[in-house]
């Protein structure tokens, strides 16, 4: 890469794009650089620098939308959001450190990019179920738009879902507009101690089947809990089942309650222990689930992310940890999303994590490998001949020279 291409605003970035297109240069997108070790190596001749775009354009509390420029830093959302107590719903993690970056570095459009969402998930949905529209440029140097500034029904594409989780390769941002909530009043956390993982999965399954509405549900094993900063979980001395419930004072406590007489004699049955989290205590746990702090992954350690059926997850680990013994792993989405670290590989032992998966129809993705090893193995999910076919067709489509983050998903 010889030079890095900072645009100002829109035109200036349909500019830049026309300008390699014209002269059939690649351009590889960042904004804050915070996710550029995220998916395969890009290859291209200058970088696409989206920092220089940056601001909110508008914030309609009221209506529950903010619309930002693509470079906007999430930290400048998430405290303009707090002073009217209202909160990006997705929970959108912070992967800065986990990538070898800095924390509290990376923009509210890199993580719609890339689909992130936190624990929250399972209860607000995706990032792109809250991508009410955006303004971009695509591979043929032209502005386009799509979606708006409120929720509703519309006949034809969905930009908006198709853009979310495209990494960068389908057009170059300028702007988005995103759907935010009120961030709750009080929120509470129970806290099973001392569950197997399978045992633990049973039991988020039974809370998550409850009426008592809860918003998050993880599980620690013993080596992860013990990395918490909370001190309720850190010295437990086993592993801890989180489940979190959220809202207005009273409801909270009522919900808090029949959770626990659901759970107790579950978890008494097991030998374990129940007790609770009060609001900044469970602050503090949900966001280090939130940024994956726990799996406490070394340097050079490999990290998948896997989706599988709730069900499934703990046998998932088995059947990995049957061959490598050191695997690490953080259940997620009451056991829908596991993240596991594993020793340095040539091959980051991605043959190994997909046949554990194959059988009940689940996904990996390598979030965290050398490049050389990225460059070298799958790092998403292979897709089927036909997806894949549709794929490429979609790419074409939005970016037929493939101008845009060349080789990021293969």
């Amino acid at each position: 890469m010889t030079t890095t291409l900072k645009p100002r605003d829109r035109d200036e970035l349909r500019d830049t794009v026309a300008w390699a297109l014209n002269d059939g240069k690649t351009l590889e997108i960042v904004g804050a650089a915070s996710k550029r070790a995220l998916g395969r190596p890009v290859v291209a001749d200058h970088g696409l620098d989206l920092s220089g775009i940056a601001g909110v354009v508008e914030y309609q509390p009221e209506e529950l939308v903010i619309t930002v420029r693509a470079g906007t830093p999430m930290r400048e959302v998430e405290a303009l959001l707090a002073q009217r107590n209202q909160m990006l719903a997705f929970e959108p993690p912070d992967l800065g450190p986990l990538l070898g970056g800095v924390a509290e570095a990376s923009t509210l459009a890199g993580a719609v990019l890339c689909n992130l969402a936190g624990p929250r998930r399972l209860s607000a949905g995706a990032a792109r179920d809250h991508l009410l529209g955006f303004s971009a440029v695509n591979g043929r140097g032209e502005i386009f738009k799509s979606g708006g500034k409120v929720m509703k029904n519309v006949t034809g594409y969905d930009l908006s879902k198709l853009m979310a989780g495209s990494f960068g390769t389908l057009a170059a941002l300028d702007e988005i507009n995103v759907k935010v909530l009120p961030a709750p009043d009080k929120t509470r956390t129970l806290l099973l101690f001392g569950l197997a993982d399978a045992d633990a999965i049973a039991a988020m399954a039974l809370a998550m089947g409850s009426p008592h509405e809860v918003s998050g549900a993880a599980h620690l094993p013993a080596d992860a809990a013990r990395r918490s900063a909370v001190g309720y979980v850190a010295k437990a001395g086993g592993s801890a089942t989180a489940l979190r419930l959220e809202g207005v004072g009273p409801s909270v406590e009522a919900r808090l309650t029949g959770l626990r007489d659901l759970l107790t004699p579950v978890v008494a049955a097991k030998g374990g222990a129940v007790e609770e989290l009060h609001t900044m205590n469970s602050r503090a746990l949900w966001r280090e689930l939130r940024d994956v702090t726990l799996l406490g992954a070394a340097s050079d350690a490999l990290v998948w992310r896997l989706s599988c059926p709730p069900s499934e997850g703990a046998a998932v680990v088995a059947r990995i940890r049957a061959v490598r013994p050191d695997v690490g792993a953080i259940y997620d989405w009451a056991g829908g999303q596991i993240w596991l670290s594993l020793p340095p590989t040539a091959d980051a032992d991605h043959a190994l994590v997909r046949a554990a998966l194959a059988a009940c129809g689940g996904h990996a993705t390598l979030i965290r490998a050398p490049g050389a090893v990225r460059a070298a193995v799958p790092v998403f999910q292979p897709q089927a001949p036909a997806l894949a076919a549709l794929a490429w067709r979609v790419k074409e489509s939005f970016d037929p020279r493939g101008v845009f983050n060349p080789g990021r998903m293969g």
